[in-house]
């Protein structure tokens, strides 16, 4: 696990079990940064690692491999990263209104921007979410 003040790295089993504990935590870590639970950006996060977990879990599963959820505080803008052993099933914005197929849709539009890149094993998705506000400075922990 990384840890530092603007970034956090954990990985996860691929399961809806651990992408339900990626989720929790990504909340967990962005209290850390002051960014409160029920905020703006802490609800809008979560959904965006919601979504892109439940989608590594569901469709970048490689038996016997994790996958990995990152964050991290850049200047004004909070970036979710979450990165599968699956290089080969690329993410499908699929048209509104065929049935199923809407978590890439909630990340558009609750990310201001998102994207794949590949990696040497596999691809990370990522969003990334505007601040509305800074967070408070000084904080005590």
């Amino acid at each position: 696990m990384s840890d530092d003040r603007n970034e956090w790295r954990q990985r996860f089993s691929s399961t809806r079990r651990g992408a339900r504990l990626a989720r929790h935590l990504a909340v967990l870590e962005l209290c850390r940064w002051d960014f409160p639970l029920g905020g703006d950006e802490s609800d809008r996060v979560a959904q965006v690692v919601a979504e892109l977990a439940a989608n590594a879990v569901a469709h970048g599963s490689v038996p016997g491999r994790d996958f990995e959820l990152g964050l991290k505080r850049l200047d004004g803008v909070l970036r979710v990263e979450v990165s599968d052993a699956d290089a080969g099933r690329q993410p499908d914005l699929r048209p509104a209104g065929d049935g199923h197929g809407y978590g890439l849709r909630i990340v558009e539009e609750l990310s201001d921007a998102w994207g794949v890149t590949g990696r040497v094993v596999g691809k990370t998705v990522w969003a990334e979410v505007v601040q509305r506000r800074r967070p408070a400075t000084g904080a005590q922990r």
